[in-house]
């Protein structure tokens, strides 16, 4: 599962994690939620991958991993995490995690986004560190699928976009968190 706050890219990251995944053989689903009352309401995506189909419905009710962007997003991914998953965090804006039982990420993903001049790609930093040490999809399967998604109306943004993808994989501790093959089952915001 990923959370974040409207405007931090959740739902763009999440279906290019989706789009890589598809893209190297695995089996996807994905389904979005926004908080659309206001704008910078509370945003968040499941994403569940698999070896073989998929008999589950994308509503996450626990997961093996959680993307969490915004500090007030973190105590619903806090409640859905398995013991023994991975928790990747933006260090920027979340602190104090407090889960010994789990493997935390911390990614300072908006100060990387700021200091590759891309302040608005913080979201594909953290998510792209995260597939990094999982293993879960290449950087040149992210970087291909955002290229593919990213609206015509905003290509401006692509090489913000690929320069933050590749910064948040540089960024992330080796992968020896595989997902693939792993005992809880291997996925981004769900299990198989």
């Amino acid at each position: 599962m990923l959370t974040g706050i409207g405007g931090q890219g959740i739902q763009l990251s999440a279906k290019t994690l989706a789009t890589a995944a598809v893209a190297e053989g695995r089996h996807v689903m994905l389904l979005g939620h926004y908080a659309g009352a206001i704008r910078g309401g509370q945003t968040d995506a499941s994403v569940v991958l698999g070896d073989e189909p998929l008999r589950t419905l994308p509503i996450v009710q626990e997961a093996w991993a959680g993307i969490v962007m915004h500090d007030s997003d973190w105590p619903s991914t806090n409640e859905r995490s398995r013991p023994g998953g991975v928790i990747a965090v933006n260090s920027s804006l979340v602190h104090d995690v407090g889960r010994p039982d789990c493997t935390v990420i911390e990614v300072p993903a908006n100060d990387i986004a700021h200091q590759i001049g891309a302040p608005m790609s913080a979201g594909y930093v953290l998510v792209s560190a995260f597939a990094a040490a999982t293993s879960l999809v290449s950087v040149d399967a992210m970087v291909t699928a955002m290229r593919e998604l990213v609206p015509s109306y905003r290509t401006q943004h692509l090489e913000a976009n690929e320069q933050a993808i590749r910064a948040g994989f540089d960024r992330a501790p080796s992968p020896d968190l595989a997902a693939w093959g792993h005992p809880a089952g291997a996925t981004a915001g769900g299990s198989r």
